[in-house]
Protein backbone atom coordinates (compact mmCIF):
# COMPACT_ATOMS: atom_id res chain seq x y z
CA UNK A 1 0.00 0.00 0.00
CA UNK A 2 1.58 3.14 -1.09
CA UNK A 3 1.10 6.64 1.70
CA UNK A 4 2.22 9.61 2.04
CA UNK A 5 3.54 11.26 5.04
CA UNK A 6 0.82 13.57 7.17
CA UNK A 7 2.28 14.69 9.92
CA UNK A 8 5.28 14.39 12.20
CA UNK A 9 6.16 14.04 16.14
CA UNK A 10 6.55 16.27 18.60
CA UNK A 11 9.62 18.52 18.07
CA UNK A 12 9.56 19.57 21.67
CA UNK A 13 10.85 16.35 24.00
CA UNK A 14 10.53 12.94 23.87
CA UNK A 15 7.47 11.44 23.76
CA UNK A 16 8.39 8.39 26.07
CA UNK A 17 10.93 6.26 27.72
CA UNK A 18 9.73 2.84 28.22
CA UNK A 19 9.48 0.97 30.37
CA UNK A 20 6.02 1.29 32.55
CA UNK A 21 2.64 -0.09 31.99
CA UNK A 22 -0.15 1.42 31.02
CA UNK A 23 -3.08 2.06 33.51
CA UNK A 24 -5.62 4.06 30.70
CA UNK A 25 -7.82 1.83 29.54
CA UNK A 26 -7.14 0.49 26.28
CA UNK A 27 -8.10 1.64 23.41
CA UNK A 28 -9.03 -0.53 20.27
CA UNK A 29 -8.54 1.97 17.47
CA UNK A 30 -5.82 2.13 15.12
CA UNK A 31 -5.12 5.17 13.51
CA UNK A 32 -4.83 4.98 9.88
CA UNK A 33 -1.89 5.79 8.21
CA UNK A 34 -4.57 8.76 6.18
CA UNK A 35 -5.69 9.76 9.21
CA UNK A 36 -5.14 13.07 11.57
CA UNK A 37 -2.42 12.20 14.26
CA UNK A 38 -4.23 11.98 17.74
CA UNK A 39 -1.47 13.85 19.72
CA UNK A 40 0.58 16.64 20.19
CA UNK A 41 2.45 16.10 16.52
CA UNK A 42 1.69 19.13 14.45
CA UNK A 43 0.88 18.62 10.95
CA UNK A 44 4.09 19.80 8.79
CA UNK A 45 3.48 18.60 5.49
CA UNK A 46 1.89 21.01 2.67
CA UNK A 47 1.76 18.83 -0.24
CA UNK A 48 2.21 14.99 -1.87
CA UNK A 49 5.86 13.45 -1.82
CA UNK A 50 7.89 14.37 -5.01
CA UNK A 51 9.42 11.15 -4.44
CA UNK A 52 8.64 7.65 -3.55
CA UNK A 53 10.43 6.36 -0.08
CA UNK A 54 10.98 3.71 1.47
CA UNK A 55 9.19 2.34 5.34
CA UNK A 56 12.51 3.80 6.72
CA UNK A 57 12.74 6.98 4.81
CA UNK A 58 8.94 7.85 5.77
CA UNK A 59 9.62 7.01 9.63
CA UNK A 60 12.63 9.24 10.00
CA UNK A 61 11.12 11.90 7.64
CA UNK A 62 8.14 12.45 10.06
CA UNK A 63 10.40 11.68 13.24
CA UNK A 64 12.93 14.45 12.07
CA UNK A 65 9.72 16.97 10.56
CA UNK A 66 11.12 17.20 6.88
CA UNK A 67 8.64 16.03 4.02
CA UNK A 68 11.73 14.31 2.21
CA UNK A 69 14.49 12.53 2.86
CA UNK A 70 17.28 10.46 0.93
CA UNK A 71 19.27 7.46 1.75
CA UNK A 72 23.00 9.51 2.84
CA UNK A 73 21.21 12.61 4.34
CA UNK A 74 21.97 13.66 8.07
CA UNK A 75 19.25 14.45 10.17
CA UNK A 76 18.00 15.16 13.94
CA UNK A 77 15.24 12.63 14.84
CA UNK A 78 12.46 12.88 17.45
CA UNK A 79 12.88 9.87 19.43
CA UNK A 80 9.94 8.17 20.60
CA UNK A 81 11.03 5.15 22.87
CA UNK A 82 14.43 4.94 24.66
CA UNK A 83 15.40 1.73 26.36
CA UNK A 84 18.27 1.36 28.51
CA UNK A 85 19.74 -1.26 30.60
CA UNK A 86 22.45 -2.28 33.28
CA UNK A 87 23.76 -5.65 32.53
CA UNK A 88 24.37 -6.15 36.49
CA UNK A 89 24.30 -9.84 36.18
CA UNK A 90 23.52 -12.41 33.21
CA UNK A 91 20.75 -10.35 31.56
CA UNK A 92 19.24 -8.03 34.32
CA UNK A 93 18.29 -4.86 32.76
CA UNK A 94 17.15 -1.40 34.23
CA UNK A 95 14.21 0.17 32.38
CA UNK A 96 13.60 3.63 32.47
CA UNK A 97 10.85 5.66 32.05
CA UNK A 98 9.83 9.33 31.35
CA UNK A 99 6.50 11.15 30.76
CA UNK A 100 6.42 14.99 30.01
CA UNK A 101 7.79 16.78 33.13
CA UNK A 102 8.23 13.83 35.00
CA UNK A 103 11.52 12.45 36.20
CA UNK A 104 13.24 9.81 34.94
CA UNK A 105 13.66 6.59 37.14
CA UNK A 106 13.92 2.95 37.17
CA UNK A 107 11.54 0.55 36.79
CA UNK A 108 11.69 -1.77 39.87
CA UNK A 109 10.08 -4.78 38.10
CA UNK A 110 12.47 -7.23 36.08
CA UNK A 111 10.72 -8.02 33.45
CA UNK A 112 13.92 -10.12 31.30
CA UNK A 113 15.17 -9.83 28.43
CA UNK A 114 14.67 -6.37 27.51
CA UNK A 115 13.86 -6.52 23.60
CA UNK A 116 11.39 -9.62 24.19
CA UNK A 117 9.50 -7.75 27.35
CA UNK A 118 9.49 -4.48 25.03
CA UNK A 119 7.05 -5.61 22.84
CA UNK A 120 4.95 -7.61 25.38
CA UNK A 121 4.74 -4.03 27.32
CA UNK A 122 3.02 -2.66 24.27
CA UNK A 123 6.25 -0.22 23.46
CA UNK A 124 6.72 -1.57 20.22
CA UNK A 125 4.42 0.60 17.74
CA UNK A 126 4.02 1.41 13.79
CA UNK A 127 5.43 4.43 12.55
CA UNK A 128 7.42 5.67 15.59
CA UNK A 129 11.42 5.43 16.63
CA UNK A 130 12.88 3.08 19.32
CA UNK A 131 16.25 3.53 20.23
CA UNK A 132 18.30 0.87 22.88
CA UNK A 133 21.40 0.55 24.47
CA UNK A 134 22.07 -2.93 22.50
CA UNK A 135 22.22 -4.16 19.29
CA UNK A 136 19.31 -6.16 19.15
CA UNK A 137 17.05 -3.31 19.50
CA UNK A 138 16.55 -3.65 16.29
CA UNK A 139 13.97 -6.35 16.95
CA UNK A 140 11.00 -4.05 17.69
CA UNK A 141 11.21 -3.55 13.98
CA UNK A 142 8.67 -6.64 13.65
CA UNK A 143 6.24 -4.29 14.59
CA UNK A 144 6.68 -1.32 11.05
CA UNK A 145 9.07 0.53 13.89
CA UNK A 146 11.71 2.19 13.46
CA UNK A 147 14.59 1.08 16.02
CA UNK A 148 18.21 0.27 15.94
CA UNK A 149 21.17 0.49 18.78
CA UNK A 150 22.79 3.30 20.01
CA UNK A 151 26.06 3.73 22.36
CA UNK A 152 25.50 5.09 25.99
CA UNK A 153 26.37 8.43 24.78
CA UNK A 154 24.04 9.08 22.34
CA UNK A 155 21.86 7.50 25.24
CA UNK A 156 22.63 10.13 27.21
CA UNK A 157 22.07 12.91 24.50
CA UNK A 158 18.83 11.64 23.89
CA UNK A 159 17.78 11.67 27.87
CA UNK A 160 19.01 15.31 27.81
CA UNK A 161 17.37 16.43 24.51
CA UNK A 162 14.94 13.82 23.09
CA UNK A 163 16.92 13.76 20.01
CA UNK A 164 19.40 11.67 18.28
CA UNK A 165 21.49 12.27 14.98
CA UNK A 166 21.03 9.74 12.33
CA UNK A 167 22.05 8.90 8.92
CA UNK A 168 19.03 7.96 6.79
CA UNK A 169 20.06 4.07 5.63
CA UNK A 170 19.11 3.13 2.13
CA UNK A 171 17.14 -0.02 1.89
CA UNK A 172 17.57 -3.50 0.73
CA UNK A 173 14.13 -5.16 -0.15
CA UNK A 174 13.58 -8.97 0.78
CA UNK A 175 10.32 -10.55 -1.00
CA UNK A 176 9.71 -13.82 0.77
CA UNK A 177 7.00 -15.70 -0.97
CA UNK A 178 5.73 -19.19 -0.94
CA UNK A 179 3.97 -21.31 1.79
CA UNK A 180 6.40 -21.78 4.82
CA UNK A 181 7.03 -25.33 5.46
CA UNK A 182 5.47 -26.89 8.91
CA UNK A 183 9.32 -27.54 9.31
CA UNK A 184 10.70 -24.21 9.12
CA UNK A 185 10.76 -21.29 11.21
CA UNK A 186 11.60 -17.66 10.77
CA UNK A 187 15.14 -18.34 12.17
CA UNK A 188 15.92 -20.53 9.18
CA UNK A 189 14.56 -17.51 6.83
CA UNK A 190 16.88 -15.39 8.22
CA UNK A 191 19.92 -17.55 8.43
CA UNK A 192 19.54 -18.08 4.71
CA UNK A 193 19.04 -14.25 4.29
CA UNK A 194 22.76 -14.17 5.81
CA UNK A 195 24.04 -16.58 4.33
CA UNK A 196 22.79 -14.78 1.08
CA UNK A 197 24.46 -11.58 1.92
CA UNK A 198 26.87 -11.93 4.48
CA UNK A 199 27.70 -10.80 8.16
CA UNK A 200 28.61 -7.13 5.96
CA UNK A 201 25.88 -7.21 3.56
CA UNK A 202 23.81 -4.98 4.86
CA UNK A 203 25.98 -2.46 6.61
CA UNK A 204 24.14 0.46 7.28
CA UNK A 205 21.42 -0.30 5.60
CA UNK A 206 17.64 -1.05 6.33
CA UNK A 207 16.34 -4.83 5.41
CA UNK A 208 12.42 -4.16 4.58
CA UNK A 209 11.00 -8.00 4.93
CA UNK A 210 7.73 -8.35 2.83
CA UNK A 211 5.61 -10.80 0.70
CA UNK A 212 3.16 -13.22 1.36
CA UNK A 213 5.79 -15.74 3.53
CA UNK A 214 6.24 -12.46 5.70
CA UNK A 215 2.53 -11.87 5.95
CA UNK A 216 1.78 -15.75 7.52
CA UNK A 217 4.01 -15.05 10.24
CA UNK A 218 2.75 -14.15 14.02
CA UNK A 219 4.01 -11.38 15.23
CA UNK A 220 7.00 -13.47 17.81
CA UNK A 221 8.17 -14.84 14.45
CA UNK A 222 8.71 -11.36 12.92
CA UNK A 223 10.92 -10.54 15.95
CA UNK A 224 13.26 -13.20 15.18
CA UNK A 225 13.26 -12.02 11.77
CA UNK A 226 14.45 -8.67 12.52
CA UNK A 227 16.48 -9.63 15.64
CA UNK A 228 19.20 -10.89 13.54
CA UNK A 229 19.67 -7.84 10.96
CA UNK A 230 22.67 -6.75 12.72
CA UNK A 231 24.21 -9.86 11.99
CA UNK A 232 24.47 -9.23 8.57
CA UNK A 233 25.39 -5.69 9.58
CA UNK A 234 21.84 -3.89 9.50
CA UNK A 235 21.22 -0.74 11.02
CA UNK A 236 17.43 -1.62 11.13
CA UNK A 237 14.81 -4.27 10.00
CA UNK A 238 11.34 -3.52 9.26
CA UNK A 239 7.79 -5.30 8.58
CA UNK A 240 5.40 -3.71 7.27
CA UNK A 241 2.39 -3.30 9.59
CA UNK A 242 -0.96 -5.17 8.71
CA UNK A 243 -4.12 -7.03 10.88
CA UNK A 244 -1.42 -9.23 12.76
CA UNK A 245 0.56 -6.07 14.29
CA UNK A 246 -3.01 -4.27 14.84
CA UNK A 247 -4.07 -7.84 16.89
CA UNK A 248 -1.21 -7.99 18.72
CA UNK A 249 -1.19 -4.54 19.71
CA UNK A 250 -4.95 -4.60 20.59
CA UNK A 251 -4.52 -5.12 24.30
CA UNK A 252 -1.40 -3.58 25.06
CA UNK A 253 -1.24 -0.14 24.50
CA UNK A 254 -3.54 2.75 24.22
CA UNK A 255 -1.28 5.27 22.52
CA UNK A 256 -2.52 5.78 18.82
CA UNK A 257 -0.04 5.01 16.23
CA UNK A 258 0.46 5.89 12.58
CA UNK A 259 1.75 3.38 10.29
CA UNK A 260 3.51 3.88 7.01
CA UNK A 261 4.27 1.59 4.25
CA UNK A 262 6.97 2.01 1.27
CA UNK A 263 5.87 3.87 -1.73
CA UNK A 264 5.23 1.96 -5.14
CA UNK A 265 7.71 4.50 -6.56
CA UNK A 266 10.29 4.01 -3.85
CA UNK A 267 13.42 3.05 -4.79
CA UNK A 268 15.51 0.08 -2.88
CA UNK A 269 19.21 -0.39 -3.66
CA UNK A 270 18.84 -3.90 -3.87
CA UNK A 271 15.81 -6.49 -4.32
CA UNK A 272 16.26 -10.10 -3.24
CA UNK A 273 13.61 -12.75 -3.83
CA UNK A 274 13.27 -15.84 -2.10
CA UNK A 275 10.58 -19.11 -2.63
CA UNK A 276 10.45 -19.77 0.49
CA UNK A 277 8.40 -23.43 -0.31
CA UNK A 278 11.83 -24.57 -1.39
CA UNK A 279 13.91 -23.34 1.67
CA UNK A 280 15.31 -26.96 3.66
CA UNK A 281 16.13 -25.91 7.59
CA UNK A 282 19.22 -24.65 8.16
CA UNK A 283 22.42 -23.76 10.50
CA UNK A 284 25.36 -21.29 10.60
CA UNK A 285 28.31 -23.13 11.61
CA UNK A 286 31.13 -21.87 13.93
CA UNK A 287 32.35 -19.35 13.73
CA UNK A 288 30.15 -16.76 11.86
CA UNK A 289 26.39 -16.33 11.47
CA UNK A 290 26.91 -16.36 7.80
CA UNK A 291 28.36 -20.09 7.87
CA UNK A 292 25.48 -21.05 6.13
CA UNK A 293 24.68 -25.02 5.77
CA UNK A 294 21.72 -27.29 5.49
CA UNK A 295 20.84 -29.11 8.69
CA UNK A 296 21.04 -32.91 7.00
CA UNK A 297 24.32 -32.15 5.50
CA UNK A 298 25.67 -31.29 9.33
CA UNK A 299 24.11 -35.01 10.35
CA UNK A 300 28.28 -36.24 10.92
CA UNK A 301 28.64 -33.58 13.53
CA UNK A 302 28.41 -34.80 17.44
CA UNK A 303 27.47 -32.46 19.77
CA UNK A 304 27.59 -31.96 23.52
CA UNK A 305 24.41 -29.73 24.50
CA UNK A 306 21.57 -27.47 23.07
CA UNK A 307 20.83 -24.06 24.01
CA UNK A 308 17.07 -23.18 23.45
CA UNK A 309 16.85 -19.51 24.88
CA UNK A 310 17.76 -15.66 23.93
CA UNK A 311 16.01 -12.65 22.49
CA UNK A 312 16.39 -14.80 19.27
CA UNK A 313 15.19 -18.06 20.37
CA UNK A 314 13.21 -17.53 23.51
CA UNK A 315 10.12 -16.45 23.44
CA UNK A 316 6.95 -18.17 24.14
CA UNK A 317 6.22 -19.46 20.51
CA UNK A 318 10.33 -21.07 20.56
CA UNK A 319 9.16 -23.17 23.27
CA UNK A 320 6.20 -23.98 21.67
CA UNK A 321 7.66 -25.15 18.99
CA UNK A 322 10.54 -26.98 20.87
CA UNK A 323 7.67 -29.05 22.93
CA UNK A 324 6.04 -29.76 19.44
CA UNK A 325 9.40 -31.84 18.18
CA UNK A 326 10.12 -33.67 22.02
CA UNK A 327 5.76 -34.66 21.82
CA UNK A 328 6.20 -35.46 17.94
CA UNK A 329 9.28 -38.26 19.31
CA UNK A 330 8.29 -39.64 22.08
CA UNK A 331 11.66 -39.44 23.27
CA UNK A 332 14.56 -38.71 25.87
CA UNK A 333 17.22 -36.00 25.06
CA UNK A 334 20.83 -37.72 24.66
CA UNK A 335 22.53 -34.32 25.52
CA UNK A 336 21.84 -31.65 28.46
CA UNK A 337 19.09 -29.55 27.34
CA UNK A 338 19.11 -26.03 28.62
CA UNK A 339 15.93 -23.82 28.37
CA UNK A 340 16.03 -20.10 29.21
CA UNK A 341 12.98 -17.93 28.35
CA UNK A 342 13.31 -14.44 27.73
CA UNK A 343 11.13 -12.69 30.34
CA UNK A 344 8.53 -13.67 33.31
CA UNK A 345 5.68 -13.99 31.25
CA UNK A 346 7.33 -16.36 28.58
CA UNK A 347 8.44 -19.01 31.77
CA UNK A 348 4.86 -18.35 32.88
CA UNK A 349 3.68 -19.50 29.61
CA UNK A 350 6.09 -22.39 29.81
CA UNK A 351 4.01 -23.60 32.71
CA UNK A 352 0.83 -22.60 31.89
CA UNK A 353 -0.37 -23.04 28.19
CA UNK A 354 -1.37 -26.15 26.94
CA UNK A 355 0.79 -27.37 23.72
CA UNK A 356 -1.40 -27.70 20.72
CA UNK A 357 -1.86 -31.67 20.08
CA UNK A 358 -0.59 -32.85 23.68
CA UNK A 359 -3.73 -33.18 25.07
CA UNK A 360 -3.62 -30.51 27.63
CA UNK A 361 0.37 -30.80 28.28
CA UNK A 362 2.39 -27.56 29.33
CA UNK A 363 5.78 -27.30 27.88
CA UNK A 364 7.41 -27.82 31.25
CA UNK A 365 5.64 -30.95 31.28
CA UNK A 366 6.63 -31.78 27.93
CA UNK A 367 10.64 -31.00 28.55
CA UNK A 368 10.63 -32.74 32.20
CA UNK A 369 9.21 -35.93 30.48
CA UNK A 370 12.00 -35.42 28.09
CA UNK A 371 14.72 -34.83 29.98
CA UNK A 372 15.40 -31.40 29.82
CA UNK A 373 16.86 -29.28 32.56
CA UNK A 374 14.47 -27.53 34.30
CA UNK A 375 13.09 -24.00 32.87
CA UNK A 376 15.48 -21.48 34.64
CA UNK A 377 14.94 -17.74 35.52
CA UNK A 378 14.72 -14.98 32.65
CA UNK A 379 17.57 -13.98 31.71
CA UNK A 380 20.30 -13.65 28.41
CA UNK A 381 22.13 -16.22 30.12
CA UNK A 382 24.82 -18.12 28.38
CA UNK A 383 24.27 -16.22 25.05
CA UNK A 384 26.98 -13.38 26.10
CA UNK A 385 28.97 -15.99 27.94
CA UNK A 386 29.05 -14.02 30.97
CA UNK A 387 30.95 -14.55 34.30
CA UNK A 388 32.05 -18.41 35.09
CA UNK A 389 29.03 -19.63 36.75
CA UNK A 390 26.57 -18.34 34.37
CA UNK A 391 23.62 -20.48 34.07
CA UNK A 392 24.59 -23.14 30.91
CA UNK A 393 27.96 -21.36 29.84
CA UNK A 394 30.15 -23.43 28.60
CA UNK A 395 33.36 -23.52 30.18
CA UNK A 396 34.73 -26.44 28.48
CA UNK A 397 35.43 -26.49 24.44
CA UNK A 398 32.11 -28.40 23.52
CA UNK A 399 29.85 -28.12 20.77
CA UNK A 400 26.50 -26.37 20.63
CA UNK A 401 23.46 -26.53 18.79
CA UNK A 402 22.14 -22.50 20.00
CA UNK A 403 18.16 -20.78 19.18
CA UNK A 404 20.50 -18.07 19.68
CA UNK A 405 22.16 -15.03 17.25
CA UNK A 406 25.94 -15.46 17.21
CA UNK A 407 28.62 -17.69 17.20
CA UNK A 408 32.05 -15.79 17.18
CA UNK A 409 34.90 -17.31 19.32
CA UNK A 410 33.88 -16.95 22.80
CA UNK A 411 30.48 -15.81 22.47
CA UNK A 412 28.60 -18.31 24.60
CA UNK A 413 32.21 -18.89 26.93
CA UNK A 414 34.97 -21.24 25.74
CA UNK A 415 36.65 -19.34 23.13
CA UNK A 416 37.36 -22.63 21.69
CA UNK A 417 34.07 -23.59 22.08
CA UNK A 418 31.66 -24.79 18.76
CA UNK A 419 28.59 -23.04 18.17
CA UNK A 420 25.50 -24.10 15.28
CA UNK A 421 22.81 -21.46 15.31
CA UNK A 422 19.58 -23.15 14.28
CA UNK A 423 15.87 -23.17 14.83
CA UNK A 424 14.00 -24.36 17.34
CA UNK A 425 12.95 -27.09 15.77
CA UNK A 426 16.39 -28.07 14.54
CA UNK A 427 17.44 -27.18 17.96
CA UNK A 428 15.05 -29.64 19.63
CA UNK A 429 15.98 -32.49 17.36
CA UNK A 430 19.35 -32.42 17.81
CA UNK A 431 19.37 -32.96 21.26
CA UNK A 432 17.71 -36.15 20.88
CA UNK A 433 19.95 -37.39 18.57
CA UNK A 434 23.18 -35.93 19.64
CA UNK A 435 24.12 -35.09 16.59
CA UNK A 436 22.87 -31.96 14.31
CA UNK A 437 19.28 -32.90 12.74
CA UNK A 438 17.12 -31.90 10.50
CA UNK A 439 13.85 -31.50 12.54
CA UNK A 440 11.93 -33.42 9.37
CA UNK A 441 13.39 -36.75 11.17
CA UNK A 442 10.66 -36.19 13.78
CA UNK A 443 8.16 -33.92 12.39
CA UNK A 444 6.16 -35.82 9.71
Amino acid sequence: MASSLVSSPTSSFLKKIAFHKCKKQVSKKIVSVMAPQQSERKTYTTGSVKTGMTMTEKILARASEKQQLNPGDNVWVNVDILMTHDVCGPGSIGIFKKEFGEKAKANPDYKGVCHVALAQEGHCRPGEVLLGTDSHTCTAGAFGQFATGIGNTDAGFVLGTGKVLLKVPPTLRFVMDGEMPHYLLAKDLILQIIGEISVAGATYKSMEFVGTTVESLNMEERMTLCNMVVEAGGKNGVVPADSTTFKYLEDKTSVPYEPVYSDAQASFLSEYRFDISKLEPLVAKPHSPDNRALARECKDVKIDRVYIGSCTGGKTEDFLAAAKVFLASGKKVKVPTFLVPATQKVWMDIYTLPVPGSGGKTCSQIFEEAGCDTPASPSCGACLGGPKDTYARMNEPKVCVSTTNRNFPGRMGHKEGQIYLASPYTAAASALTSYVTDPREFLC
